[in-house]
């Protein structure tokens, strides 16, 4: 039965799980895995074409996917920090085999894979957001992106490096690093409220203002755009 490209990539993903602990995201694992997966090499090359570095991208989007469906499925708290936070802790919850992701840190660490690994990463902060409903059109849609990327890096890091148990350690350092994104946007609330500082962000905020979400686009595949002044 023929199979379609993204099943192939889930069956070329699948035989490189069990190779990527000991040789990485490499191009041994690449070989391997399409040799253990009977897929032919051109074939698995037209798939991939920069190999392990596309199967590890696979794999991030996968847990992306387990993340977004308990984001649907799951019920979330009545809070929604307590919702962003359950969206990381979902998404950290949603890896299969942590080597993997050690290996994956490892990869995107060199400066020829920074750009994908920051592009996965901000993916990721998308559907998060996205999931819970974020309807922001300004900059906030990218300061909020911005800065849940940081903290899931962030909490990324040190899940790799814990050993409590049920990860309890990590999810304490989760809520520590939302408690202090919280504590922004307090301060950005006491801005807007207070008079003076009002107006002292006046003409920086007009320039804020000027930029719109991707939603907001038509026909361009940029990450953002200006608004030109009214008359």
């Amino acid at each position: 039965m023929t199979q379609t490209p993204s099943e192939l990539i889930d069956r070329l993903l699948d035989a490189a799980l069990m190779h990527v602990p000991f040789d990485g995201w490499s191009e041994v694992t690449f070989k391997a895995a399409a040799r253990d997966a009977d897929i032919d090499m051109v074939m698995a090359r037209a798939m991939c074409p920069r190999g392990a570095v596309d199967l590890a991208l696979a794999y991030h989007a996968r847990g992306d996917a387990a993340m977004v469906e308990r984001l649907h499925s799951d019920d979330l708290p009545d809070r929604f920090r307590d919702k962003v936070t359950a969206g990381i802790r979902f998404r950290i919850e949603a890896v299969t085999d942590k080597e993997a992701v050690r290996r994956g840190t490892t990869l995107f660490a060199l400066p020829m894979h920074a750009a994908d690994g920051a592009k996965a990463i901000w993916g990721t902060a998308d559907k998060i957001w996205t999931a819970l409903g974020d309807t922001s059109d300004d900059v906030n849609w990218y300061t909020k992106r911005a800065t849940l990327s940081g903290v899931y890096s962030a909490t990324v890091l040190y899940w790799l490096g814990d050993d409590s148990t049920d990860n309890q350690a990590t999810w304490a350092f989760l809520d520590r690093r939302i408690d202090d994104v919280m504590q922004i946007e307090k301060f950005k609330a006491q801005v807007r409220d207070n008079k003076v500082l009002s107006k002292l962000f006046t003409g920086p905020n007009w320039i804020l203002d000027q930029i719109k979400a991707p939603s907001a686009m038509s026909n361009s595949d940029l990450p953002g755009t200006w608004s030109s002044p009214r008359d």
